[in-house]
């Protein structure tokens, strides 16, 4: 069926996709095959001597093959069989990049885990997963330790930052890590095992496990509209189809010879898929960056490594426009950048454009379509404040709020988004229910999103369904921080809401509380306490004091009057 869309595709890119019966152990398998001595992993935590001595380490894809033969060796002796679920609490690093394929190697089930946890966070997330193994940093050792009987965790893998890394940067990592205030010590013990001796003593000789396109591959916790996180269950299936669509969507890219800035967490789904999966589908080298923060040290690094492509959230971007020094930089060996997570002003993607040369363009996507649903074209065109439009083999509707009924493309109507596409999930993981309300018979996918469309089948997200915050790239559910905050014993009502910063392109986390009587807790109280209890990310920015709350007449708190309040307070000041 014809599409309005299709005559806004780029020269090259197909309106369905020719896809290669590939798992995920195949993909890399492949690319050790067509591209051995090419750069797969470049590892890069800083700079000295001028930038003459990277601090870091380089892997080819024959190499990080064979390391990925070796951990499966060594998982599968330690007890790990298709089908288990393995925590992987990681930053960016080759080690996330080794545990991930050698885990689907043997059809085990990554369980993507934020390393910003805390131990209560992981502790749902583990027990929901049954996660019997897990692979972490030695940092993150004391959070797990905390929770670890109430957990099914068998098996404990304790990477350190240094493991891959040759003469001398392993040397030099080691002896300053060592030093810092936040070493952890991980003592060995029976069920306790490490990284780097796991590498060294298993041969690159996995069994060789019967794998299905529809096996799931990935648990990748999600917040949804009630409740605790959930996983979204995705199979090698939609994780190769996506980083496939990908591909068709940059047809300029070329195989073998592109640089990609790994600079947004491989366990958000937005990083594993584009800079890690579709990266190895073309041979890329991906220029592997733990920590994006300050956005200088993602400058440095774009430049010297001469990065060419720059998946990222608007944050990043705005960051660097904005940078007082952003001249001093040579940034022109980008060439394309895909921003997702938060709406991108177009005045950020044409002075983004201006500095590097390259092509900036917003997409959206969701954990539940692995992620990439719709892009602007990258060279073609794009609309101030849309989304885009469906990548290939990917549908796109929006259906009346109330009836269901699905609007004409074009029209004046606003209703929720709904996607179809190879990339959707398989569901949720022991929730059914959440599915079906979800993902409808006919596949398609619910977004959350209330959006409008042009006539020529660009899509403009106008709210959210949900009240899904938006921060630093990730989702907040507003419940998990009210939960935390009525923990607090002087906190008699609260409410979290995100605001919409203009700068920063993403949600301010704000807090609304109501006080106890006779109780005058601070805001700096209040954000500590919420510091114990909750990853960063979701810690309130703001805490603003009310002595009541906006209600409707059943009692119900308007969350909306208290956005409006807020965006109105933002106007008046502009």
């Amino acid at each position: 069926m014809d599409k309005p869309w299709f005559s806004f595709y780029e020269k090259g890119v197909p309106r369905t996709i020719s896809y290669q019966n590939l798992t995920l152990s195949d993909l890399l398998a492949r690319a050790a095959r067509s591209f051995p001595e090419k750069t797969a992993t470049n590892f890069v935590l800083r700079y000295m001597l001028g930038g003459r001595l990277t601090i870091g380490g380089r892997s080819t894809y024959r190499k990080l093959n064979e390391q990925v033969d070796r951990m499966a060796t060594a998982l599968y002796q330690l007890g790990v069989r298709k089908g288990d679920r393995i925590a992987v609490m990681l930053p960016n690093s080759p080690h996330y990049v080794i545990t991930f394929f050698a885990a689907v190697r043997l059809g085990a089930i990554v369980v993507n885990t934020n390393p910003t946890y805390t131990s209560r966070e992981l502790q749902h997330q583990l027990e929901d997963s049954g996660a019997e193994t897990i692979v972490l940093l030695n940092l993150f050792w004391p959070r797990l330790r905390e929770i670890r009987p109430e957990t099914n965790i068998k098996r404990v893998i304790v990477a350190h930052i240094f493991d891959t890394l040759g003469f001398p940067s392993n040397f030099l990592v080691k002896s300053s890590q060592k030093k810092a205030a936040d070493w952890v010590e991980v003592r060995p013990e029976q069920d306790i095992f490490f990284f780097g001796h796991l590498l060294e003593k298993y041969a690159p000789t996995p069994p060789r496990v019967s794998l299905d396109m529809d096996d799931v591959a990935l648990f990748q916790y999600t917040g949804g509209t009630t409740g605790l996180p959930k996983a979204a269950m995705l199979t090698h299936r939609n994780l190769m189809a996506n980083a496939q669509q990908i591909d068709a969507w940059l047809p300029s890219g070329r195989p073998g010879e592109e640089k990609m800035m790994a600079a947004i967490p491989f366990f958000h789904v937005y990083g594993m898929t584009v800079a890690m999966l579709y990266s190895v589908f073309m041979g890329a080298e991906i220029i592997v960056v733990p920590n994006p923060r300050p956005i200088e040290n993602v400058m440095t690094i774009m430049q010297k490594e001469r990065a060419t492509i720059f998946p990222g959230v608007p944050a990043m971007y705005i960051g660097i426009i904005n940078h007082p020094k952003v001249s001093e930089y040579d940034l022109r060996s980008i060439k394309a950048c895909i921003s997702g997570s938060a709406p991108l002003p177009m005045e950020v993607q044409e002075r983004f454009g201006e500095l590097t040369g390259g092509r900036l363009v917003e997409g959206f996507g969701m954990t539940e379509c692995s992620p990439v649903a719709l892009v602007n074209p990258v060279y073609g065109t794009r609309k101030s404040g849309s989304i885009g439009i469906p990548v290939p083999d990917t549908d796109a509707k929006i259906v009346d709020l109330e009836t269901g009924v699905d609007l004409p493309l074009g029209g004046e109507g606003q209703g929720e988004l709904c996607v179809r596409g190879p990339q959707v999930m398989k569901g949720y993981w022991n929730q059914p229910g959440e599915t079906a309300a979800t993902v409808d018979a006919d596949g398609w996918l619910h977004t959350g999103d209330i959006c409008k469309s042009d006539s020529d089948g660009y899509f403009f997200i106008v709210d959210r369904k949900k009240d899904m915050i938006i921060a630093s790239g990730f989702k907040v559910l507003p419940r998990d921080v009210e939960e935390v905050l009525f923990m607090h014993p002087k906190v008699m009502e609260a409410v979290v809401v995100g605001v919409p910063h203009p700068e920063r392109g993403d949600d301010t986390v704000k807090a609304f509380v109501v006080a106890k009587d006779g109780e005058s807790p601070t805001a700096e109280e209040i954000r500590e306490f919420c510091k114990l209890h909750l990853a960063p990310y979701k810690v309130p920015r703001e805490v603003e004091f009310r002595a009541e709350l906006p209600k409707t007449m059943v009692g119900k708190v308007l969350r909306r009057v208290l956005v409006d309040e807020e965006k109105a307070k933002h106007k008046a000041v502009a």
